[in-house]
């Protein structure tokens, strides 16, 4: 008999990180790999918020910090939300992890009992429903076709809950897709929410920032007040401010829940970084005139590929409102037989295909819950972009 807990027979490994690995081993082996696999900036983190790390070390600010944060860091984070969202809320309110991975995980740890459905739009990031089974809970993947924006619409939610509902998680602009929620979606999920008041929202804002065509971001907890009560609003410095590595996401909430949440972190990882903290202060409250700068440089990325890929035959792809994916379709490759006389019949075989063939990784739709599609992350230099297209393409045309 095993000894490893029964759970974890649910839970498979991360699609993206697995594939990223693959795509790793592959050009250590000699291949010229093109990876577009992982959701990560490529521009280093910004010089400031470097020398803010650096200072911290130097005064010896290298020992254990309060386990969810220091007092400082939940200030600016206060700062952070009212100055960009309208929301008001104080220090006790605020809880800092280890990412903001770590942020959904503590709240599902600290609110789902075995049996629990928690609503998931599909495509969804991998991790989210993974997250929900580790804790006993269901998960309800609700799926946001290409022909809704990839966006969840008011009667599909509704549709989805249940008595055992506990969670809705709502992730704006999306990974995968890009896709992003205007205040007028909000709004009509809100009208859902506010007529089953058993359900919370938590809302994944990573993203936020990397919005463009004049989008106007908002969150739910700002469109709609009356449920502030009981939404966890989630962010984290990892991808506007290029800080992957620093591992520091954070949230704000109603204070019975981030006490909670601080009752899991105490428990398991305690503080954040203590150097990491530092970094992200000055990040939330130093300069932020790199941000459009990046932007610019991300919407040419996003015109190329999306331009790109629907020359391509076989393909079609949609043009995202925010993050730094695409997620075109490759319906239009399925059932056809690759050149050694293998036939694509899936979203799997076709990203496979890329990589064995062109050296190309993507990640499958599947992985997202949505298939047949694929995800392409172009947060990598336009050059790359190209020869990766330019490689797809070929791929694909040589396709029967």
């Amino acid at each position: 008999m095993s000894f490893l807990a029964d759970r974890l027979a649910r839970v498979k490994p991360s699609p993206t990180m697995a594939i990223t690995a693959l795509a790793t081993e592959l050009k250590a082996a000699g291949r010229n790999v093109i990876a577009l696999s992982q959701g990560e900036p490529d521009f280093d983190t910004p010089p400031n918020i470097r020398e803010a790390g650096i200072a911290a070390i130097r005064r010896g600010e290298t020992r254990y910090t309060v386990f969810d944060g220091r007092i400082e860091l939940k200030r600016a984070v206060c700062e952070k939300f009212r100055r960009e969202n309208g929301l008001q809320y104080e220090p006790t309110q605020i809880t800092v992890s280890n990412g903001g991975k770590q942020v959904l995980y503590n709240a599902l740890v600290a609110t789902l009992s075995r049996g629990d459905e928690v609503v998931i739009p599909a495509p969804y990031w991998v991790s989210y429903p993974e997250m929900v089974l580790l804790c006993d809970g269901e998960p309800v993947p609700v799926a946001c076709p290409q022909n809704n924006g990839f966006k969840m619409r008011p009667e599909d939610l509704d549709a989805a809950i249940t008595k055992k509902t506990k969670w809705l998680i709502l992730n704006s602009p999306s990974n995968p897709s890009g896709a992003a929620y205007t205040e007028r979606d909000l709004q009509a999920l809100a009208e859902v929410l506010l007529a089953h008041d058993h359900v919370w929202i938590m809302t994944d804002d990573m993203y936020e920032h990397l919005v463009y065509d004049d989008f106007q971001y908002r969150t739910i907890a700002q469109v709609e007040p009356r449920l502030y009560e009981r939404t966890l609003t989630v962010n984290g410095v990892s991808k506007a401010y290029c800080m992957t590595g620093w591992r520091i996401g954070y949230a704000g909430g109603p204070r019975e829940l981030i006490r909670a949440m601080g009752a899991v972190q105490s428990n398991s990882t305690a503080n954040p970084c203590s150097i990491s903290q530092a970094a992200a202060i000055e990040a939330l409250t130093g300069p932020q005139d790199f941000i459009p700068k990046h932007n610019k440089l991300f919407k040419e990325r996003r015109d190329l590929v999306v331009d790109w890929m629907n020359r391509v035959p076989g393909l079609y792809c949609p043009l995202p409102e925010g993050a730094f994916y695409v997620y075109p379709s490759c319906a239009g490759v399925i059932a056809k037989k690759t050149p050694d006389g293998k036939t694509i019949e899936t979203d799997e075989d076709f990203v496979r295909y890329l990589l064995e063939a062109e050296g190309v990784a993507v990640v499958h739709g599947s992985a997202f819950g949505l298939a047949p599609h694929f995800r392409i992350s172009y947060a990598t230099s336009n050059d790359e972009l190209r020869e990766a297209c330019t490689r797809i393409e070929r791929a694909c045309r040589a396709l029967q």
